[in-house]
């Protein structure tokens, strides 16, 4: 079985460099590209990413987002990285049942969040 995620956006290559920084850390690499298309992979069994060209950008809010735990607890040190990489941040820290995130946007707007789980091991750098 895979798992592929699907990112509508309207520039490509720009979402496709913005997301191959974000996911450094993750060591994913550019994949299968055939317009409307370019796929971002990760290791296995990372899900891939799949980029799709659509004409309109994005409006209102997502039905479904990406949450990201990059192995820090040091949830604002990350978020500032991803910032200078062209996102946006759309909350302060919030938390509930023990998880933490911070909502943020890609430069095309698509949200997403960088968490830290409960009872987690991660130490805050």
């Amino acid at each position: 079985m895979q798992i592929v995620v699907t990112l509508h956006c309207v520039d490509t290559e720009a979402q496709a460099n913005f997301w191959l920084a974000a996911l450094a850390p993750l060591d994913y690499r550019r994949g299968f590209h055939g317009p409307p298309y370019l796929s971002l992979v990760g290791p296995a069994p990372a899900p891939t990413l799949l980029l799709q060209h659509v004409p309109e950008p994005k409006q209102g809010k997502n039905r479904m987002h990406l949450d990201l735990d990059f192995g820090t607890a040091d949830l604002a040190s990350e978020v500032n990285r991803l910032e200078r990489l062209g996102a946006a941040r759309l909350s302060e820290e919030l938390s509930e049942h023990g998880f933490r995130w911070i909502v943020v946007a890609d430069p095309e707007g698509n949200e997403f969040c960088v968490f830290n789980p409960p009872n987690s091991t991660n130490v805050a750098e």
